[in-house]
Formats: C-alpha cells, structure tokens, sequence
C-alpha cells in the first residue's frame, strides 16, 4: 500500500528531475580535459629541455649513469628542501602513508620511480648501439601501446578507458609522427641486429605509462602532486644510485665536474613534469598524457632547433611536420574517450 502512494505522488508530481551524473557535458569532460592536454603538453616542452640538459651533462661527465643520478638525485634534494618548510607537502606525506597502511594504496604504487631510473638506464645501454631516433620510436611506441592497455585495465585513478578506434588511431599517429620526425636517421641506423633491441626500449616506454598511473594515485590520495614528486625521485634515485656503483666499480670516477651551473637543473624540470603528470592523469587518463606530453616534446625539440640548435642540427622540415601530427593525434584520440561523471576528476 506505502509503495502504491508513493507512486501516485511521484505521477501526480510530474516528471522526476534529470539526476546530477546525466549524459550532459561536465567539466571534467571538457574544461579540465582541455586544461589537462595543455598542462601535458607544457610538460612536454620541458621534458625536452631536460633531455638536452641530461644530454649535454652525461657528455661533458663522460658516464651517463652518473649523470642520471646527478638528475635525480638534484630533484630529491630539492623536495626534500620543500618537505622541510611545506606544511601542506608534509600532510600530503603523511596522508600517502596512512593510505598505504589502510590499504586504499598499494606497495607497488610506490614504484613508479623505477621506470625513470629504467628509461634513463635503457637510455645510457641501447642509444650507443641503435641510436637515438630507433631508442626514441622504440619509447614512444612503448608508451602509447602501454597506455592503451593502463587505461583498458583501470590501473590509473581515472579509472577505466575503452579502447576505441579513435584511441588507437591517436596512438598510431604519435608513432607515425615520431617515426616521421627521426626518419632520416632511422634509416641509417636500422638494421636487423639494431632492430631487434628496439626491446629495450620499448619496456622503458611502457614502464613509463604505468609509472604516471601509479604516481597519478600517490598523488591523488596524498592530495599533493609534489608528494607523488617525491616519492618518485626517492625510488628512482636509489635505483640510480645502485647502478651507477656497478658503472663506478667498471669504469671508476669521471676527470672532473662540469663547471656550468645549469647542467645541474635537469631535476628541477623532472620535478615539474613528475608534478603535473600524476596532477592530470586523473583527468585525461594514461594515454591521452602519453600523447600529449610526446607532443609537448616534439614541439620544444622544435623550438630548441630552431633557437638553440646542438650539433650543427638546425629545424627540419620532417619535425614541423611531426608537430602538427602529433597534436592533431591528441584531438582524435580526445573523441574516442568515454565522458566521465562528475566526481570522478580525483581518481
């Protein structure tokens, strides 16, 4: 009888209201999705400041690895400085922890610092033997490839993504646009013994997909990007530092330090991109990042060769082209997500 009233006023008042999760476009869907790609892009450009940085300091060293750890461990330094006067650094901290001791986070979503130290290490051991272009299409299909499949499990914060032939057509022409920008020298360096290392660095690149998931729910539950930050270089710097003792037992201590103080920032950049990617990863998910921060990497290479060009290599038709693939690749994988509901930005 109750339930036969309630239906009668229910009628009697007319249609029930749309609910608040309705089909109609939020701001996560739209605002903070665009927001999210500029914020990846902008990464982007950085990264590729760093790696001229990193580049130029593990030449003048003559010992990459040591480079590597001067990167990281810079940034580990320079967070641990913020931790020491950040109150609200030092709660997201404590937050991180209490979330591993109640179980919301796990072990492994404290790991994704390895994947850095990873890339960095793969870089050092395969680029000498196939080259940069090959290392440099073997990472970005790593990462696109991987990111599918993150976003297709749900391991992010922002939850689970369907693979649509939108999404994978945006992945493909990341790798094409790569694959376009380094044609030339991959043409010169391939080779079937080269070729078959491209396994190295392509699980660099799929290492880092699941690294910006992992730190994407660090930070989420710390309410603090940097805190993500931190526990990222703290776990790649000692894997770092680790290898580097076995380099430093092979080949011993380098000459001498560079004397150019701005060789030693290439952790200062890294803190910015670990910060904004595990800030954003709960808004456009693993892949769209992905693509989005290879964007932002083509474009400041771009602009780095056009304006600060190293070696002799000056910008190339090939690269301008690769930029605007890229970034049109970001637009068609965009469609191909799903709408999120409100309330699911925070992961």
């Amino acid at each position: 009888m109750r339930a036969q009233w309630r239906a009668m006023a229910t009628a009697s008042a007319g249609p029930a209201p749309e609910p608040a999760t309705s089909t109609a476009p939020t701001p996560t869907s739209g605002t903070r999705q665009l927001w999210g790609v500029v914020l990846a892009v902008s990464a982007g450009l950085g990264m590729s400041l760093q790696s001229r940085i990193n580049g130029q300091l593990g030449a003048e060293l003559g010992d990459s690895a040591l480079a590597a750890v001067f990167s990281f461990g810079g940034g580990l330094l320079l967070l641990l400085g913020w931790l020491a006067v950040s109150r609200p650094m030092r709660t997201g901290t404590r937050a991180a922890v209490a979330a591993l001791r109640s179980g919301r986070l796990r072990p492994w979503h404290f790991l994704g610092g390895i994947a850095g130290g990873t890339y960095v290490l793969g870089q050092s051991l395969t680029v000498s033997l196939i080259g940069v272009a090959l290392f440099t299409v073997g990472v970005v299909a790593g990462q696109t490839v991987s990111g599918l499949f993150v976003d297709r499990l749900g391991l992010g914060p922002s939850g689970k993504e369907p693979t649509t032939v939108l999404r994978v057509a945006g992945a493909l022409m990341t790798v094409a646009a790569v694959a376009g920008a380094v044609a030339g020298d991959v043409a010169g360096e391939a080779g079937a013994g080269r070729i078959a290392l491209l396994i190295l660095p392509f699980a660099a690149g799929a290492g880092m997909a699941v690294q910006q998931a992992f730190n994407g729910h660090v930070g989420a539950a710390a309410g603090s990007s940097l805190t993500a930050a931190l526990v990222n270089f703290t776990t790649g710097t000692v894997m770092l530092v680790l290898a580097w003792l076995v380099s430093l037992a092979l080949h011993g201590l380098p000459e001498g330090l560079p004397g150019n103080p701005v060789l030693y920032l290439g952790g200062l950049v890294g803190i910015v991109f670990i910060a904004v990617a595990s800030f954003v990863v709960s808004w456009i998910g693993v892949l769209l990042l992905g693509l989005s921060t290879v964007a932002g990497q083509l474009v400041g290479s771009m602009l780095l060769d056009a304006f600060l060009p190293a070696g002799g290599n000056g910008l190339t038709t090939s690269t301008v082209v690769a930029c605007g693939v890229a970034l049109l690749a970001i637009g068609v994988a965009s469609l191909g997500g799903r709408k999120r509901p409100a309330g699911r930005e925070h992961g």
